[in-house]
């Protein structure tokens, strides 16, 4: 094998574990998409993977007070419950069914995003066949972080996370093209 293939397929291992890291960093119940537009009516999905030993059995959620809930999808195997406060204002949703370990529910719903920009944090609840439950609540880098999501205009930040993986990917496509450079001329030299 060549030593230019040979650092072809270490370079492309290279960028898949690099792209593959924000990833595995969201290995806990997480709301997509992780941006959208003031006023926009957005598809959500709470998507919970199942980490333990032993099946979940319940997930809940609670919305963001500047969010309007306006209808879920139906999810096999699963049933709703929609929480609503005294003005009848969706403010959280439990489903309860089984979700057996090594596997993940997507649990989808609409709804209308505020007209301003902010920050919507998604508070999750994950109960355990043997009981336990699972708090998502934390603030980003914990434990057991909440999910977000960023409402924001077309064009704006997409947030430092988009912005390191541009710079990673640029960082590494330089670093490939000064290692074909140098190959290039110590053949000339040769």
């Amino acid at each position: 094998m060549s030593f230019l293939l040979r650092r072809a397929r270490a370079l492309a291992l290279g960028v898949a574990l690099l792209l593959a890291a924000p990833a595995l960093a969201l290995a806990h119940a997480v709301v997509f998409p992780k941006t959208s537009t003031p006023g926009a009516y957005e598809r959500y999905v709470l998507r919970v993977p199942n980490e333990k030993t032993v099946p979940t059995v319940r997930v809940e959620i609670r919305f963001p007070a500047d969010v309007r809930v306006t209808a879920f999808e139906d999810v096999p195997g699963w049933q709703l419950q929609v929480l609503t406060d005294s003005a009848k204002r969706v403010v959280g949703a439990v489903w309860t069914g089984v979700l057996p370990p090594q596997r993940f529910v997507e649990l989808p719903f609409v709804a209308a995003n505020p007209k301003a920009s902010t920050r919507l944090v998604w508070p999750a609840y994950q109960t355990y066949a043997d009981g336990e439950r699972v708090e998502w609540t934390g603030a980003e880098g914990t434990k057991s972080p909440a999910s977000s999501t960023s409402i924001a205009a077309a064009g704006a930040s997409s947030g430092g996370a988009a912005r390191w993986v541009s710079w990673a990917a640029l960082a590494l496509s330089l670093l490939s093209l000064g290692v074909a450079l140098r190959r290039t001329d110590e053949r000339v030299a040769r």
